[in-house]
């Protein structure tokens, strides 16, 4: 690994921590809809789609083991999810979609709308409560999350940009 991929990583997950502390000593006060928003798929959104399939799986990976660990739920639920939401990005990035904003906000949409699927599937076969309160809940959760998408990704940009990232380049369809 060169050096200069060593920093580009490191950048990334300054990213990481500057989003996941905005959303931890800020967001977590300020509840939109009654729900605090889910930040961190985004980031892996982000990252799968200006570094390719392989890339955004390592990154959604190392980024789902850190979200296993801060948020509640199914134990390797984020790790798995995250890792296949940067996977599914990054490939979608390299054969279908253009890595510009459009582009994330559909990616972002369907990540998002798969990690809540899988945690309301997971909450109804708990029996967490009643299947409209948790569908609710759901909605809200990633209504409030989306909100957000534009500012992270805006910062991810510049950070890409700032580590002068070439992107993976794939057959457009």
């Amino acid at each position: 690994m060169r050096r200069s991929d060593v920093v580009k990583w490191l950048i990334y997950a300054l990213g990481v921590a500057a989003v996941w502390m905005a959303e931890t000593l800020f967001l977590n006060r300020l509840p939109l809809f009654g729900v605090i928003p889910v930040l961190l798929p985004l980031t892996a959104v982000a990252v799968g789609l200006w570094e390719g399939a392989f890339h955004g799986a390592v990154f959604g990976l190392c980024l789902g083991v850190f979200a296993d660990a801060v948020y509640p739920g199914l134990p390797g639920g984020m790790t798995l999810g995250l890792c296949l939401i940067g996977w599914l990005t990054g490939a979608m990035s390299q054969y279908r979609v253009r890595p510009n904003l459009p582009g994330y906000l559909i990616c972002a949409l369907g990540g998002m709308t798969a990690l809540e699927f899988f945690r309301i599937l997971s909450a109804l076969l708990s029996r967490l409560g009643a299947p409209a309160a948790i569908l609710s809940l759901a909605g809200r959760e990633l209504a409030c999350s989306l909100l957000y998408a534009i500012p992270v990704y805006l910062l991810f940009q510049l950070l890409h940009r700032t580590v002068g990232g070439e992107r993976v380049r794939g057959v457009r369809l």
